[in-house]
């Protein structure tokens, strides 16, 4: 037998209602916030990832599934929504058009990890991108788009968020978190030691407990902030308290890739006695321009789906059921397998979710079928039915039965 791959997981039919009963509510939620959806190729050219997401980070450096196709070219399977859509912002002109150009993602991602609880190495992103505005009013947006999904979901979350500044307010605070940190490096962990060189403000983000201690005590980037990005920081918390988002302002969060400038959030789960990031995202203005487009402002987020439906499940935050007949039609004998198959179709025509017998199981073997589907009215046809043009119905709720002209069945189902 072939086994699935590692961190991989099947959805099956009995539970891809759950997969719909979420993502129709990011359909629904996206519509009201005018956003539309963009759909991009499942890989790209390694490059980009390179170039956009940074070479520093442990996505790139760690967890890409990276490889030459026949052509000899290094591809890469999307480790991440925002590059490829980066991308194709800049290649299919979308900068021209009325901004802000709003778009949402819900897609497949790859990466090379330790699957754990709600993330695997092929899971699943919903993703907002809004291109075009520099206003601390759209990152509020953002943030409350993601708040009140996990809301609907009946998620409990805690929202911190904080400002990573500007390319050069962050090079100040960079030479300041490195003096710090330089006599400390002996008693942290290896990745922080990498990162020391190539992603010092990486190392807030370690959960190493050691490491974490000795962060608590590191300069604080918000204090670093011009004024500019200052002013921006607090034009966000203003409008996210004039909403009513209750946030804490949390000076650790600085994301794992290379592309956030300013504005950075998490929205935070607790399940069984652990903290799950649910949510996280922030502003990139410098992405597009880092992967060959003009200079372009933007700001987003993704959200695992694998964690949400594993948080909604706990809460009772799902609901509905699998796909199954409203009616069933339990033929008895060749002749009656005609009718009910040709009386399927003209329910299904009118709207009305019907099946019938294809494994020639006796009446009673399929009144013991339908009753496990959870059908709610059974139709019998035999060769006394076609004779007298009529059927029975039985109500599997209330046990009633009635009868009526076949032909008119239709019509008393469809109303």
């Amino acid at each position: 037998m072939i086994n699935i791959p590692k961190g991989t997981k099947d959805v099956l039919p009995s539970e891809s209602y759950k997969w719909h009963f979420i993502e129709n509510k990011i359909r629904e939620l996206t519509r009201k916030f005018c956003v539309n959806e963009i759909r991009t190729p499942t890989f790209e050219h390694t490059e980009l990832f390179l170039r956009g997401v940074g070479d520093g980070t442990d996505i790139v450096g760690k967890e890409m599934y990276t490889f030459l196709d026949k052509g000899e070219r290094s591809i890469t399977l999307k480790p991440e929504g925002t590059a490829g859509v980066a991308r194709a912002f800049i290649e299919n002109a979308l900068d021209n058009t009325p901004l802000p150009v709003k778009m949402y993602y819900l897609s497949p991602v790859f990466r090379y990890e330790r699957p754990q609880a709600g993330r695997l190495r092929e899971h699943h992103q919903f993703g907002v991108e809004f291109y075009g505005s520099d206003d601390a009013f759209i990152d509020a947006e953002v943030i409350m788009l993601a708040s009140e999904l996990l809301y609907e979901l009946d998620i409990p979350v805690t929202l911190n968020i904080n400002s990573i500044g500007c390319s050069e307010c962050r090079k100040k605070y960079n030479d300041a978190l490195k003096a710090y940190l330089k006599s400390n490096l002996s008693e942290m962990c290896k990745d922080c030691n990498e990162r020391f060189e190539k992603n010092t403000l990486r190392i807030l983000d370690c959960k190493n407990e050691r490491c974490k201690e000795i962060n608590q005590s590191a300069p604080k980037i918000i204090e670093y902030l011009c004024d500019d990005c200052r002013k921006h920081f607090e034009q966000l918390q203003g409008v996210l308290n004039d909403n009513n988002v209750k946030f804490n302002v949390n000076p650790y969060i600085v994301r794992g890739l290379d592309y956030y400038t300013k504005t950075v959030f998490e929205f935070i789960a607790e399940a069984g006695g652990d903290k799950l990031t649910v949510c996280g995202g922030g502003r990139y203005d410098n992405l597009v321009e880092s992967i060959g487009g003009r200079p372009m402002p933007a700001v987003g987020f993704g959200m695992g789906l694998e964690r949400l439906l594993l948080l909604a499940e706990q809460t009772g935050g799902v609901s509905g059921a699998p796909n199954a007949p409203y009616i069933y039609i339990a033929p008895m004998g060749e002749d009656a397998k005609y009718e009910a198959f040709e009386l399927v179709r003209k329910l299904r025509a009118a709207g009305v979710a019907a099946d019938t017998d294809y494994m020639n199981r006796s009446v009673k073997s399929q009144m013991k079928y339908a009753d496990k589907l959870g059908v709610r009215l059974i139709v019998v046809i035999g060769d006394d039915e076609i004779k007298k043009g009529e059927v029975t119905i039985k109500d599997m709720r209330t046990k009633e039965t009635k009868t009526v002209a076949t032909e008119s069945l239709i019509n008393c189902i469809a109303r």
